[in-house]
């Protein structure tokens, strides 16, 4: 396998990102104040280190699922075509359900998502995503809750990776390639 090298330039700091969560999550309660349980939808791979550390925030009562939905496979382009691999475990019919998307870019796959989940007939959809690239939307979706926006730079950590690389920095970086070339055995 031939990759290029490349460094990461930190973007947002845990810190930073931890502080919003908190924030988020207040809002998020107030929202689902009147639910019985929220479901909350976490859309593999990238959102699985975002959905613990806002169901830990969360003072509501939750229930988490996944669903894992491909657009990228180990590419840095969305090839915009969406395939639900791991599809829900539980019925959200008449249920309050968060989907929670690691970041949306062409809004391709939270656009999907969500009009697959909303046939569905849950009694209430909501979305939160962690980062937000609204120069790169081609979909017409906007989450209703946003961590941060960015500009259109190709960013891992905090659960998002480069070919299933880098998902365990605990910050968001923006990659940058080098010149090099490197051979992977």
């Amino acid at each position: 396998m031939t990759t290029r090298p490349y460094v990461i330039d930190r973007m947002i700091s845990a810190k930073s990102i931890a502080a919003r969560i908190e924030t988020l999550s207040h809002e998020i309660e107030a929202e689902f104040a009147d639910t019985d349980k929220l479901v909350v939808v976490g859309l593999l791979r990238g959102s699985f280190v975002f959905i613990a550390d806002l169901v830990r925030e969360l003072d509501l009562p939750v229930e988490v699922d996944f669903l894992e939905a491909s657009s990228y496979g180990n590419a840095t382009e969305s090839s915009r075509e969406v395939r639900i691999l791991k599809d829900l475990r539980g019925a959200i019919e008449g249920r309050d359900v968060l989907v929670v998307e690691d970041i949306v870019d062409t809004g391709h796959t939270l656009f999907h998502v969500r009009q697959l989940l909303l046939s569905r007939a849950p009694h209430r959809l909501k979305t939160i995503a962690l980062l937000d690239k609204p120069s790169r939307r081609e979909a017409p979706i906007k989450a209703d809750w946003t961590g941060f926006e960015i500009p259109d730079e190709f960013v891992v950590g905090y659960g998002i990776d480069f070919a299933q690389r880098n998902r365990n920095l605990p910050y968001i970086g923006k990659v940058r390639f080098t010149d090099a070339v490197v051979t992977e055995r």
